[in-house]
């Protein structure tokens, strides 16, 4: 009997990435920023694993205590990693046009986020929508002298159409009074609630009606390479 050929495999075709591959890229992006990261996650399981094997000698449980050290070391370590990963993409990512959405493109639960800018100037500076319970949120990257009026002319548009709506400004950037980048989830977080669920999508839907101007994202704003790796940020 024949032996069956073996289907060659597509050229090009991408490789499954195992969980070890996601650890590997969370830490060379964590080691951009936090230089230290290697030296955390050699150091923490040798104290650890030691604490490990100096009680399992005192307390008679020379297997079971360094096994479960090993374990906790290796728990503790993805933690780790977890947790600074988004730090340090923001960090990296700060300044950088369309940075704004790589951090509002990771708060999808509650809110409905336009993919594109809704205003835009020559100098790329740009403004981003996003609509929630809080009301509609116009924020802005870039220097506060330029992109302020972005922000007064976006919402002088929508505000033509859509009344009883809070229009709110979040400015994203280095200048005073404005918004780090890394601190961007959390101020959107601490918005007021003031639209029920159901009002949400029905403004959405308004402001999707009205449309964007069509005006043309800026050279070097594009959302798809902005976008931060979800794997990678769940560690």
């Amino acid at each position: 009997m024949a032996k069956k050929e073996k289907t060659p495999k597509a050229a090009g075709a991408p490789k499954k990435k195992r969980f070890y591959h996601t650890l590997v890229d969370a830490y060379k992006v964590v080691k951009r920023t936090y230089s230290w990261i290697g030296i955390a996650l050699i150091g923490l399981p040798i104290i650890i694993i030691g604490l490990g094997v100096l009680f399992g000698i005192l307390w008679d449980r020379p297997i079971f205590l360094p096994i479960t050290a090993v374990l906790l070391a290796g728990t503790l370590d993805m933690v780790l990693l977890a947790y600074l990963i988004r730090p340090a993409m923001y960090r990296q990512l700060d300044g950088r046009v369309g940075s704004v959405y790589a951090v509002i493109s990771q708060i999808r639960r509650g809110w409905i986020i336009e993919e594109e800018p809704v205003a835009a100037n020559k100098s790329q500076d740009v403004v981003w929508r996003i609509v929630g319970r809080p009301g509609i949120v116009l924020i802005s990257e870039g220097p506060s002298s330029r992109v302020h009026q972005l922000l007064v002319t976006e919402k002088r548009r929508i505000s033509r159409s859509i009344s009883n709506v809070p229009i709110i400004f979040i400015e994203v950037g280095r200048d005073e009074g404005q918004v780090p980048l890394p601190k961007l989830n959390r101020k959107i977080n601490s918005l007021k609630k003031v639209l029920t669920k159901q009002e949400v999508p029905a403004v959405a839907n308004r402001l999707t009606a009205i449309g964007n101007r069509g005006i043309p994202i800026p050279k070097g704003v594009d959302p798809t390479n902005t976008r931060a790796n979800r794997k990678a940020l769940r560690g």
